[in-house]
């Protein structure tokens, strides 16, 4: 195993991210908190969610790696770069790694060890998608909803135990979000998760049915992020303005999902729109932190 294929198998690209959630969670939570507090939050924040997502990649992996000497040969284990044995003991390395950063960042700090609860739950759930999530369908959508939206929490309590309203309003419509896209994702890719014995939505309930239960996760979405232009945010009016964009994005895919005889690409184009969307609404969180 040589450092490449090390590095490779954590899949840095989505971790990193994954990490724009804790440094937003931080930023939105600054009133108060000193320059110094707030870079030190941000460095040893994004690197223990770094390494906790890097541990969640490799167990999936690990756990996917009959599934990907069809699907994914090039992957490290399947080509052999990394064995099962030598995955499994960076995996624990990883995950041990992500555990000392926070318990230090807690001595630092003195947060009683909250932020240490937080990232030992992520690197749970990462094991659960691994292990179950994965073929369950919804309940793996919800845990990886769940996994890349906790670092909004993780973010703000780093500054402070005691969470905004709108953090929570950003972590729902994250999650929603996140659901509403996944969802779109199985009606996608719904002949090969037959074969791979994936109980999606889309398989359970069918093509024109699952649609509307991403439309209204996506509605849903929405709302918790109008809730939050109500809140004491730094920038409310930058927030208020930007969010307008991400909003019209998500609409407009919703119309498209009641709409019959979809079939892959259109499917494809709506979760693309989704993607969009989530990247127009942490612009708009971003500019909520900032103050003019």
């Amino acid at each position: 195993m040589n450092f490449k294929d090390a590095i490779g198998i954590l899949r840095p690209i989505n971790d990193i991210m994954g990490s724009l959630t804790v440094i937003i969670g931080v930023l939105v939570t600054r009133q108060g908190i000193g320059y110094e507090k707030i870079i030190i939050n941000i460095i040893l924040g994004v690197l223990t969610y770094f390494f906790i997502a890097g541990s969640g990649m490799i167990i999936n992996d690990i756990y996917d790696v009959e599934i990907d000497k069809i699907n994914r040969p090039e992957r490290p284990i399947p080509s052999g770069a990394i064995t099962l044995l030598q995955a499994k003991y960076l995996f624990v390395g990883v995950f041990i790694l992500g555990i000392i950063l926070s318990i230090i960042h807690s001595i630092i700090f003195n947060l009683q060890f909250i932020n240490v609860i937080v990232v030992i739950f992520f690197g749970f759930m990462g094991w659960v998608y691994a292990k179950w999530g994965k073929k369950s369908g919804f309940f793996g959508n919800i845990i990886v909803s769940i996994s890349f939206s906790i670092g909004f929490i993780y973010g703000a309590i780093l500054n402070s135990s005691i969470i905004p309203i709108y953090i929570y309003f950003f972590f729902l419509n994250s999650i929603f979000g996140l659901l509403s896209r996944e969802i779109i994702k199985g009606c996608e890719d719904i002949e090969g998760d037959k074969e791979l014995g994936v109980n999606t939505l889309a398989i359970k309930l069918g093509l024109e049915k699952t649609p509307y239960i991403s439309m209204i996760c996506a509605f849903l979405s929405i709302l918790f992020f109008i809730l939050a232009a109500f809140t004491d945010l730094i920038n409310r009016l930058a927030f208020s303005i930007s969010m307008i964009f991400g909003i019209v994005v998500v609409l407009y895919a919703a119309l498209l999902m009641p709409k019959k005889n979809l079939e892959k690409k259109d499917f494809s184009k709506i979760s693309l729109l989704l993607k969009i969307a989530m990247l127009l609404g942490l612009i708009a969180i971003l500019l909520a932190s900032i103050s003019f």
